[in-house]
């Protein structure tokens, strides 16, 4: 009996999906509740299993291809021939998760049962791979088929080790024969892929899943809003202090003190102060959405692409809650473990490379956001003071980029000088809270 399944409703406000690998192949033997196809949607990736045994005829959506909530992903044969298993086939573990929620992609897999003995050779032809979601995504971006890889842990799983090692032997296998070289894509003249000499592509890197969604956003942010940045120096000497004082008690709670924290304080401050920044852009209706709540997006590099986990109420937390909540989502974004709550919903965002934050930037929008601040490395450097001498003093770098159709240059550089003012002299911030 062939069951069509369709992409079910797997968030509230999700209307569409990527498929971002599929697990199954057509002609595979799939096991009810076991991983079928990860999704992404809306920055979150979302692993679906399988909502019957049997058998794969057609897998409708290829990888790369937006499926509209409804739309048909795969047919399965669930009849009695279909859901027969292959003879040598080592059913994927199943998952809790319902078919509507599905799961996302980093959480942790149900473990096999111990008694079952590990597996001597690679997965037979047509069987499901055991092996952890996140496994999978590492196989996927080093290009290892998992049926070729032996499993060694329990019941076949393939962990990241026999991953490993399977690279390692692939790396040291000859090719058979050289390949032969890249071509165009097309030969109609005037566009890229024509301009470029056959052998002169050494890599073709298809833009999927979560670099699509920054590529799309970056270009929506672009296009509707219109940008400026204005910068400011400040004098860090007092921050840098601060900081390390707290940071020997903070970090007994095993929390790292960064200076996020203290940037986060000091903008939540210059949001009161002028809160049209703090706001987000409705072009339907042409209207500034003023926003009576201070939810901070922190910019953090992923494996898979930029992400922006978002502290909600940043403005009802202290420095030391800010340090444990900016640590753990910053962990569990590039672990791939965030929830898509986590990931929207932001009112102003914070990007920051820390160390190599540079000397300058200036930052795009996270539209429909109004104003982004970008922070830049603190760097020691000699400063003529008021008073005749030269000194040491650690100074930095912000720029705040803003949609000038609604702030103007002199809103901006208001927020800034009180971002300053509290970064410069940073014991306001515990008087602030008072």
């Amino acid at each position: 009996m062939a069951f069509e399944f369709r992409l079910p409703d797997i968030g509230e406000g999700v209307a569409e999906g990527e498929v971002v690998r599929w697990f199954v192949k057509e002609g595979d033997v799939v096991r009810e509740d076991a991983p079928l196809v990860s999704v992404l949607t809306d920055k979150a990736n979302v692993e679906i299993p399988s909502p019957r045994s049997g058998k794969v005829l057609t897998i409708h959506a290829q990888v790369g291809e937006k499926v509209k909530v409804g739309g048909l992903l795969v047919t399965i044969d669930a009849g009695p021939g279909g859901a027969a298993a292959s003879p040598g086939a080592s059913p994927a573990a199943p998952t809790p998760a319902s078919i509507a929620g599905g799961r996302p992609t980093a959480s942790a897999p149900t473990p096999a049962p111990s008694s079952a003995p590990a597996a001597s050779t690679a997965a037979s032809p047509g069987a499901i791979v055991p092996a952890s979601p996140y496994v999978r995504r590492l196989a996927a971006e080093r290009g290892v088929d998992l049926a070729t890889v032996r499993g060694s842990g329990p019941g076949g799983r393939v962990t990241e080790a026999d991953l490993t090692a399977a690279g390692s032997v692939a790396a040291r296998t000859p090719p058979a024969a050289a390949e032969p070289p890249a071509r165009a894509v097309s030969s109609v003249p005037g566009t890229v892929a024509a301009a470029v000499a056959a052998g002169d592509i050494a890599e073709r890197i298809p833009i999927r899943g979560l670099r699509r969604v920054i590529a799309e956003h970056m270009s929506e942010a672009t296009h509707r809003a219109a940008h400026f940045t204005y910068v400011e120096e400040v004098d860090a000497t007092e921050l840098v202090r601060l900081r390390e004082h707290m940071a020997k008690h903070v970090e007994k709670q095993g929390t790292r003190l960064s200076y996020l924290p203290f940037v986060v304080r000091a903008v939540v401050a210059g949001l009161r102060a002028h809160p049209r920044l703090n706001a987000t852009m409705d072009d339907e209706h042409n209207e500034l959405l003023v926003r009576a709540s201070c939810h901070v997006g922190i910019a953090t590099a992923a494996p898979d692409g930029l992400i922006v986990p978002v502290v909600r109420n940043a403005d009802r937390k202290s420095i030391g809650q800010l340090a444990k909540e900016i640590q753990d989502l910053s962990e569990r974004g590039r672990a791939g473990k965030l929830e898509r709550a986590e990931l929207s919903g932001s009112t102003f965002t914070i990007t920051s490379l820390g160390a190599l934050g540079g000397v300058l930037a200036t930052p795009i929008l996270n539209y429909p956001e109004v104003a982004i601040l970008g922070v830049h490395k603190i760097q020691r450097r000699p400063v003529y003071r008021p008073d005749g001498t030269i000194g040491p003093a650690d100074l930095m770098n912000l720029s705040v980029s803003l949609d000038h159709r609604v702030l103007d240059g002199i809103e901006g550089a208001q927020f800034l000088a009180t971002v300053k003012s509290y970064l410069e002299d940073p014991h306001q911030l515990f008087a602030e809270l008072a």
